[in-house]
């Protein structure tokens, strides 16, 4: 039976006799400060990224903790993990997965599955999302033979225009919106659940790039059938790689973890026998009576687990999520107010209505009458030590992949913002390990760019 640890205070139940000793924690603790300590920032020399993971000894420790437990897969810090999870969010279930993409596989999965009778999914049903996003948002639809339909998104704040998500719905044949919070703006839940209750659809919230944001106060991820979350290193908590799908409705929580873990039909947990007290007393499909319920597989899964020296880093980061949170919130506000000077070259990010934000990034996009071009831009930037990214996969429809493999998909309308923001957009950091001074820098490189190509015009 595994020992219930609390991490508060790591390390102080393991023996001399696991290799451990009273000197390991303080090892740890110098060992962090040698390797990651806090080094001054000196401008145009020290990189600074567009995203990151902030962490401390802690995290070190408590991850050293569940390495010299020698149990490593799931266990009883994953347990904890997913209850203190599902509380922050404000959801009844968490199954934790190796990432978020697979979050994502396992939520369209699971709406596939016989045992949602009537409403499950089916093959070539529509599934309504945006191109504008991350490929593995569109993925999961693709692999399970349903039609993806993209809608355009609003340049201010990267999410759906609604009056296209009204033309979209096809009754009988629309069964599902899968939509992200793009780069940490909620997008307008009120209409989007307002469509889904009137046409009976499926909501699946991709709240990878989201976490910590609110909308009317509620946690992004609390609203939809489904809401999937991403613990990448470069996300707004990070467990190295891992993720989690959250609900509320049991029968989907049960079928999600199934497909997780092989599509198995029992619900013991890792390490555990017998928990439904007849483990050889079942008949299933076309098995002999008797069959041992761990080796009866019920749903088409896979192997997509968490491992116990993740959760135990999680647990820590959790911690520290409202605070990572805050700084993210006054980041964004920092430079949204200086970029108002920049008006003229760019169209500047907003907040959802009724949101709160936890920003995944600071996003510009260039008006059409800039002299300069996106190119120069980002490059100056990355030649001054200031990490850009693109707004993740532009358009997805105008991908190799798409191309390549002749995928099915109807839009609503030509996708112009979207093709916009493949073109014109990108963004730059305010993750918690961006400081003011950093942010300064960042506004003196912006504004020498600027300065200079609004005297050449």
């Amino acid at each position: 039976m595994l020992r219930k640890q609390q991490i508060s205070n790591p390390l102080r139940q393991v023996s001399e006799a696991s290799g451990a000793n009273k000197n390991l924690e303080r090892e740890i603790k110098k060992e962090y400060q040698k390797r990651f300590g806090k080094k001054k920032f000196i401008p145009g020399k020290t990189y600074i990224p567009a995203s990151g993971k902030v962490f401390g000894s802690e995290e070190m420790i408590a991850m050293t903790e569940a390495v010299l437990e020698g149990h490593w897969t799931e266990g009883h810090y994953a347990q904890e993990f997913e209850e203190k999870f599902a509380k922050f969010i404000g959801r009844k279930y968490c199954i934790t997965t190796t990432s978020g993409s697979s979050a994502n596989l396992l939520a369209v999965a699971s709406l596939m599955s016989c045992k949602l009778g009537k409403r499950r999914l089916k093959r070539g049903d529509e599934v309504i999302t945006i191109a504008a996003g991350f490929p593995t948002t569109v993925n999961p639809i693709i692999i399970y033979n349903l039609m993806p339909v993209f809608i355009d998104i609003d340049l201010v704040t990267c999410n759906i225009k609604t009056v296209d998500l009204k033309k979209a719905i096809r009754p009988g044949r629309t069964k599902a919106i899968f939509l992200p919070h793009n780069l940490g703006n909620p997008f307008n839940v009120d209409e989007v659940k307002k469509n889904c209750q009137k046409y009976k659809l499926w909501l699946i919230e991709d709240n990878c790039d989201s976490l910590g944001s609110r909308y009317k106060n509620k946690y992004t991820g609390s609203f939809g059938d489904l809401a999937t979350c991403s613990f990448y290193a470069g996300h707004h908590m990070t467990t190295a790689e891992g993720g989690a799908v959250v609900t509320d409705n049991k029968l989907l929580a049960q079928i999600v973890r199934s497909i997780r873990d092989w599509g198995r039909d029992c619900r013991c947990k890792t390490g555990h026998d017998n928990t439904c007290g007849k483990r050889f007393s079942w008949k299933l499909g076309d098995l002999p009576y008797g069959y041992d319920h761990k080796f009866i597989f019920s749903e088409i899964g896979y192997n997509l687990k968490f491992t116990d020296i993740q959760a135990a880093l999680g647990l820590v980061q959790l911690k520290k999520l409202p605070s990572f949170t805050k700084v993210r919130r006054k980041n964004f506000f920092w430079l949204i107010k200086k970029f108002k000077q920049f008006e003229k070259f760019f169209i500047l990010p907003k907040a959802q209505d009724k949101s709160r934000p936890a920003w995944f990034g600071f996003y510009l996009t260039l008006k059409e009458n800039c002299l300069f071009s996106r190119r120069d831009l980002i490059n100056y930037l990355e030649d001054h030590k200031i990490g850009t990214r693109l707004v993740l996969a532009g358009n997805l429809t105008r991908q190799p992949y798409f191309k390549n493999y002749k995928i099915k998909h109807r839009k609503v309308g030509k996708l112009t913002n979207t093709d916009i923001i493949m073109n014109r957009s990108f963004w730059i950091g305010l993750y918690q390990g961006i400081d003011e001074p950093q942010l300064n820098y960042i506004y003196k490189i912006f504004k020498e760019f600027l300065v200079k190509d609004d005297v050449n015009q």
